[in-house]
């Protein structure tokens, strides 16, 4: 007669594997950002560009099968879909220049959220618990986004290789709690 595992038991087998198998991807992402930072950013490249082209053609599928749409729904679903497919084979056909170019959009878009988010932390100072952190977490704010605006492809690496160390370390810090998860 064997005896089954407590429904907690398994319960708690089943968030310490997803917990290491997390880590473990974690770090594999994290190595792979760090050692190949410019092919990692092309295959991410590659698979919004994969996106483009699959939710083009969902789209124009959308607009030549739709028969309750009305008229200008269903070209407005084409168009769209052909748009999204023409971007991705763009995408494509030079996966170095769309990935620069999507560091550098990333880059200012990050830029102006920081300074945007400087402002805003600012306007809140009034109702702010501690105003000293506030205002250093503002100004701080302003600072980076300044930096990143002024030099956005720079910058959107070094936020690569960051993304990448912190990868590695959170996904190290993963597994060793998936080892010590429910002990």
């Amino acid at each position: 007669m064997t005896a089954e595992p407590s429904l907690e038991k398994t319960a708690t087998n089943g968030i310490r594997i997803a917990l290491g198998i997390g880590g473990v991807l974690s770090v594999i992402l994290g190595i792979l950002i760090v050692v190949w930072p410019g092919k990692t950013a092309m295959v991410v490249t590659a698979i919004i560009a994969i996106y483009a082209i699959i939710a083009g053609l969902v789209y124009a599928g959308l607009g030549i099968f739709s028969k309750q749409s009305g008229v200008w729904s269903r070209i407005g679903h084409i168009v769209l879909g052909v748009l999204f497919v023409i971007g991705g084979i763009i995408a494509f056909m030079n996966l170095g220049a769309t990935t620069a170019f999507l560091l550098v959009f990333l880059g200012i878009l990050l830029g102006v959220m920081w300074i945007v988010e400087g402002a805003v932390a600012l306007s809140t100072l009034g109702d702010a618990p501690s105003k000293g952190w506030t205002i250093f977490f503002a100004i701080m704010s302003i600072i980076a986004g300044v930096v990143l605006l002024f030099s956005p492809l720079w910058g959107a690496i070094v936020l690569w290789w960051l993304l990448g160390i912190s990868a590695i370390v959170l996904g190290i810090i993963q597994i060793f709690r998936a080892f010590s998860f429910g002990k």
